[in-house]
């Protein structure tokens, strides 16, 4: 089977228009692309959608975890609790800082950190607990916030993948202290690149604003004489630019659309997999949380008996796009094994995880009949791997 085989059904597709088009040359149409009216608008709606009092913009939702734990003074000595299952991305914001990231394992019906593993971990360094809401589903925010009170610590909600999910009717991005977002091209919406935190604490938000423009004392509009200011705090250029804000604006009008194709295809999909035992589907509400259906999760067994790169393959031979969420356990990744020792059989679950999910596409780039076709080729690479171990 060639690697060249088109993908007719890509795994992701970022759902750009005329809308977005035009927002963007209205912006380059006029003389400020920095520091500009576009962001803040940006920023307010995505509050507001949120039910966020505050939203910052920034240039990705890396530079927002970063940024969230450089803030509030984070640094060395202290300790970042991170499920072991996730972008490395949340680990490093911890690592940016001089911080060490500690890691937990996670639940095996949700991918989420395990609270249970989360209370053994904390301690008198701890400082942060970053919850990652796995693909898109919530946490257990209530057990994850009493751990966290009870040791003083900063809760950081990693919402990368998590636009629009909700905790007992609230939104990921108000459940802690912070919420950090990503507008990667095949999320659930896009700024091409960029991302936005979100806190209901103004005096963080005012802190986050400052330090991701350099530390600057006075902004832009603020400065009596141009060009003049002082800079009394340690910051970064984590800015988003104005055309990627006119972009955000232009992707919140259309979000609603998204969300339900999203919720549509993951029902259909996960329906028509129902019958095939080999697999682990996981729910896409559970308890309080209820997803934001950024893919589907289709696991392979723990015996390991399927092998995943050869499902894979047949199913890239078919057409139909895939990923894998997350490639390694991040503690077992060289950066991390190397500095902090630590080894296979240590996060059992989420060395499950990342050797045998296969996430499916369900966004609103799917076409009538597309879940369907993924599944009977889901199937049919499933009984042909089998023939052939």
């Amino acid at each position: 089977m060639s690697d060249a085989t088109p993908v007719s059904i890509p795994f992701g597709k970022p759902m750009l228009g005329p809308e977005e088009a035009e927002a963007a040359a209205r912006v380059l149409a006029g003389t400020q692309l920095v520091h500009g009216p576009v962001s803040k608008a940006f920023e307010e709606a995505f509050a507001a959608r949120i039910g966020a009092r505050k939203a910052i913009s920034v240039s990705s939702c890396t530079a927002g975890l970063h940024l969230s734990l450089f803030s509030t003074g984070i640094g060395a000595g202290a300790e970042v609790i991170v499920p072991a299952m996730t972008h490395v991305a949340t680990a490093h914001a911890a690592e940016y800082c001089g911080a060490k990231p500690v890691f937990v394992d996670v639940e095996p019906d949700t991918g989420n950190m395990s609270p249970p593993r989360v209370a053994e971990a904390a301690g008198e360094r701890t400082r942060a607990i970053m919850p990652v809401h796995y693909l898109g589903l919530p946490c257990d925010m209530d057990a994850i916030n009493a751990i966290a009170r009870k040791h003083k610590a900063l809760v950081v909600e990693d919402c990368a993948l998590a636009v629009d999910a909700t905790y007992d009717g609230r939104k990921a991005g108000t459940l802690g202290d912070v919420g950090c977002f990503s507008f990667y091209p095949v999320k659930h919406m896009t700024t091409l690149e960029g991302g936005m935190v979100t806190t209901n604490d103004e005096a963080l938000a005012a802190a986050i604003a400052k330090r991701k423009a350099f530390g600057y004392d006075r902004m832009l509009g603020e400065r009596k004489i141009p060009g003049v200011y002082d800079v009394d705090a340690l910051g970064y250029n984590y800015r988003m630019n104005e055309v990627q804000a006119a972009v955000g604006l232009a992707q919140i009008a259309k979000l609603d659309g998204f969300q339900k194709a999203r919720a549509r295809n993951y029902a259909d999909l996960k329906a028509s997999l129902a019958d095939v035992e080999e697999l682990t589907v996981f729910e896409a509400n559970k308890g309080k949380s209820v997803s934001s259906h950024y893919c589907l999760n289709a696991v392979l067994p723990r015996n390991g008996k399927l092998d995943r790169a050869d499902i894979m393959a047949v199913l890239t031979a078919k057409g139909i796009g895939t990923s894998v969420h997350y490639p390694r356990p991040v503690p077992l990744m060289k950066f991390y094994s190397e500095k902090y020792g630590y080894r296979r059989g240590q996060f059992p679950i989420t060395e499950w995880l990342a050797d045998q999910t296969i996430s499916l596409p369900v966004g609103p780039h799917l076409a009538e009949g597309d879940c369907g076709r993924i599944a009977r080729a889901m199937k049919e690479a499933i009984q042909h791997v089998k023939k052939t171990s």
